[in-house]
C-alpha cells in the first residue's frame, strides 16, 4: 500500500500549481510536506484524493493508479483526507458529522469500534456529541476533521495544516495524536505550515518551492540542515 507520485502536474487554468513532482510514502511512515504558500502542499494532496485533476504524471497507490478515478472510490481504496480549513458540517451535530465519515461502510460493528476508538484519542468530542459542530471551538473542529477521516478505517490518511489557526498548546494535542494515530498503524501525508512541528513528528519530508520538490531527506536531516532551518523554522 505504497504511495508513489511520479511527474505529477497540476494546471488551474493558466497556472502551473505542480511542475513534475515525485514522492513516495511507505506503509507505516508520516511522510510531510513543507514550503511556503502557494507551494503546491495542499494541491498534491487534493491531486491524490481526487479533488483536482492531473494534467500529467502518475499516482499509484498498492500499485493502481489513482487518476481519474472519482473521490468516493478513491476513498473505498483506503485513502482519507482531513482537509484544509477542516471542511465541517456545522450545521450537524458531532455525532452527525462522524457518521459521515463512515458513510462507504456497511460493518455497523466495525463502524462502532472505530468510534469508540476515534472518541477514545479525542475525548473532548465525546462531551460534544449532540453539540452542532458549529459550536465549537477552532481546535475541537480540527480533532472533528481528523476523526471524521477515521471513521473511513484509512490506511493512508491525508492531513492538510491540521495546526492552522491553533494555539500552541492545542497544537501539541492534535500532534501527539497524530503520532499515536500514525503508532495505531495508519501511514500519514501530512501538510502542515508549522514545518518545526511537522518535521518533529515525520519520518521523511520534502520541501515544495513554487511547485516542484526542492528538497527530499530524512526529516530529521532536513530539520538539522541550514538551508531548512533558515527558510522554514526561522533559525538564522
Amino acid at each position: 500500500m505504497t504511495l508513489v507520485i511520479e511527474g505529477l502536474d497540476v494546471h488551474y487554468g493558466a497556472v502551473h500549481a505542480l511542475r513534475g513532482v515525485s514522492l513516495k510514502v511507505e506503509p507505516g511512515q508520516i511522510v510531510t510536506l513543507i514550503g511556503s504558500n502557494g507551494a503546491g502542499k495542499s494541491t498534491t494532496l487534493r491531486a491524490v484524493s481526487g479533488l483536482v485533476k492531473p494534467s500529467g504524471g502518475s499516482i499509484r497507490f498498492d500499485d493502481k493508479p489513482l487518476a481519474g478515478l472519482p473521490p468516493h472510490d478513491i476513498v473505498r481504496l483506503g485513502i482519507a483526507h482531513a482537509p484544509e480549513g477542516r471542511g465541517i458540517f456545522a450545521n450537524l451535530t458531532v455525532h452527525e458529522n462522524l457518521e459521515l465519515g463512515s458513510y462507504i461502510r456497511r460493518d455497523r460493528a466495525g463502524i462502532a469500534d472505530d468510534r469508540d476508538k476515534a472518541l477514545a484519542l479525542f475525548p473532548r468530542l465525546r462531551e460534544r456529541l449532540h453539540q452542532s459542530a458549529g459550536t465549537l471551538s477552532g481546535g475541537e473542529q480540527q480533532m472533528l476533521a481528523i476523526a471524521r477521516a477515521l471513521l473511513a478505517r484509512p490506511r493512508l490518511l491525508l492531513l492538510d495544516e491540521p495546526s492552522l489557526g491553533l494555539a500552541p498548546q492545542i497544537v501539541q494535542v492534535i500532534f501527539g495524536i497524530i503520532r499515536d494515530i500514525n503508532l495505531a498503524g495508519t501511514t500519514i501525508l501530512l501538510v502542515e505550515q508549522n514545518a518545526h512541528m511537522a518535521l518533529k513528528v515525520a519520518h521523511y519530508a520534502y520541501v515544495l518551492e513554487v511547485g516542484a520538490v526542492a528538497m527530499a531527506d530524512k526529516a530529521s536531516v532536513l530539520a538539522a540542515s541550514d538551508a531548512v532551518r533558515k527558510a522554514y523554522l526561522g533559525v538564522h
